[in-house]
């Protein structure tokens, strides 16, 4: 059969989501926090929402910066967090005693992943006018943006835990749009 086009991985500006993490106005409190916490999340480490919502406390390593997610087909990887990213999850789980799932809604449960979805479009939809406004595409903003900054492609792969290159290569289309430019 004739291959089929593969659509592009949409994702979204630097300058926009710089504007979203420092300039879009968050809610007060936990619910605020939270949710500012869930975007910079999904965009520094390029997770899935499946993995951010099971993301328990005991999970974060402090020492090591790195967070452990549990991916597709039950593997596990470790994801470098930044010194920043660090300090706004451990002052968020001081001020809020969280003791089991890092992101919980008010009465102290797992996330569901429609909320997640909603809380996602609704700040997506404040800086950018792109269509799709869902975590996948902080996902693939994650890694546009990580490749056009110079980071190695298999480095990439491994983060995102694709299970072979081909799957991250998808990326590298908007790389050279961008090279072009």
């Amino acid at each position: 059969s004739p291959k089929s086009k593969k659509r592009l991985p949409v994702f979204i500006e630097e300058d926009q989501i710089e504007n979203l993490l420092n300039k879009v106005e968050f809610e007060e409190g936990f619910i605020g926090e939270r949710n500012k916490l869930i975007i910079e999340m999904f965009y520094v480490t390029g997770i899935r929402l499946s993995e951010l919502i099971n993301i328990k406390i005991t999970s974060i390593d402090f020492e090591k910066k790195l967070v452990k997610v549990l991916g597709k087909r039950n593997k596990e990887r470790l994801i470098p967090l930044t010194g920043n990213m660090l300090k706004e999850l451990e002052n968020f789980i001081k001020k809020h005693h969280l003791n089991h799932f890092l992101f919980t809604n008010l009465d102290g449960n797992k996330l569901y992943t429609k909320l997640v979805y909603r809380v996602v479009k609704k700040y997506i939809g404040e800086i950018s006018s792109v269509n799709k406004k869902s975590p996948h595409i902080l996902r693939h903003t994650f890694a546009t943006h990580m490749l056009n900054n110079g980071a190695d492609i298999n480095a990439i792969k491994e983060l995102l835990g694709h299970a072979n290159l081909s799957a991250t290569q998808v990326y590298t289309h908007n790389t050279f749009e961008k090279l072009k430019s």
